[in-house]
């Protein structure tokens, strides 16, 4: 249900049009990654469909000159607005030496670009957050104008990096948005499980910074938030966890069955009620999207997702060879 109205916050016909094309191809990119990994020419995926309208509508409220992300291993959405082209992402998927996030080297989900100023993640859930805090430390100290954006789900908000990168910031009223993509699992425990709160957001006052939990359907109102965040860390007044409500569509990999956790008349329930379908619904309502426009919209993305599949299918794997480079500080004369 979309609760604000775009023309008050200063969003476009054009820019909300925009937020739907870069949410469906999210998903679009995300269904054939699962593709490709079932027909065995990928070895892994993990989905971020059911939460491309909190990724999508996050990133458009950032200054892509300015802001730095550190996203977490679901963020197709996030990156795919910050700039990451989707042969880029393929290549990843293949583990091919173009691959900019690690010429190959980590697997899916690991984003980073530093020309698009994302900063990449590791296997262990909740590194990023005290990485994304001491990026907005050293932001304040140099007096630069740029927050720092970071994401990640609620099973995370349980870790120690959370409550520690949290507490620093509080503290220090650091310019960084702490977004949590609440997704109801954390694997296969639900969040009633994993909370002794409400909310994940309930955790902001102990921390000194404020907290707010969102409809994590809703695009526009997930733009609202990071956009006030954004100002807030701006104007030095430190910075803001958010929590973003939605579901996860999927498994929680292409290694996982979710049928042992969860009914399959669960998840059909949280389809009825996918972003897909509602902003949608929203943009038809107000006049925004005609069936031919989308059409297009479908057609140029599957192009694009065919051209990518294609070029990163056929390009070459990383030299074994440089298999150290990138990995250690490189010397002179060092091994």
């Amino acid at each position: 249900m979309i609760t604000n109205k775009h023309h008050s916050l200063g969003l476009t016909d054009e820019t909300v049009i925009d937020m739907y094309e870069h949410m469906l191809h999210s998903r679009r990119l995300d269904e054939r990654l699962w593709l490709l990994n079932r027909a065995g020419k990928i070895p892994f995926t993990i989905s971020c469909q059911g939460q491309e309208a909190a990724q999508v509508g996050a990133a458009f409220a950032l200054d892509q000159q300015k802001d730095y992300i550190l996203p977490y291993y679901r963020d197709i959405g996030v990156v795919l607005t910050f700039g990451m082209t989707t042969k880029e992402l393929m290549l990843s998927a293949f583990a091919k030496a173009e691959d900019p996030n690690s010429g190959g080297r980590q697997m899916p989900g690991h984003f980073g670009h530093r020309v698009k100023r994302i900063v990449t993640g590791s296997s262990p859930v909740t590194t990023q957050v005290p990485h994304a805090v001491g990026m907005a430390l050293a932001a304040k100290m140099e007096k630069k104008d740029l927050v720092v954006f970071t994401t990640f789900g609620e099973g995370s908000s349980n870790q120690g990096d959370f409550h520690e990168g949290a507490n620093f910031a509080g503290v220090h009223k650091l310019p960084v948005i702490m977004m949590c993509e609440n997704n109801k699992y954390a694997i296969s425990v639900p969040v009633e499980k994993q909370l002794g709160c409400a909310s994940v957001s309930d955790r902001a006052i102990g921390y000194g910074m404020p907290g707010i939990t969102v409809d994590g359907n809703d695009p526009i109102a997930v733009y609202a938030a990071v956009k006030e965040a954004a100002d807030r860390g701006r104007r030095g007044e430190g910075a803001t966890l958010i929590e973003t409500v939605s579901y996860r569509l999927t498994p929680h990999s292409s290694d996982d069955d979710d049928r042992a956790y969860r009914t399959r008349e669960e998840v059909e329930e949280a389809k009825s009620k996918d972003a897909l379908l509602t902003f949608r619904e929203y943009l038809v309502k107000e006049g925004l999207l005609e069936e031919q426009a989308e059409q297009e919209m479908e057609d140029r993305i599957a192009q694009i997702i065919d051209e990518a599949t294609e070029y990163a299918e056929q390009a070459p794997y990383a030299d074994p060879e440089s298999l150290h480079l990138h990995v250690y500080e490189e010397q002179e004369g060092s091994l």
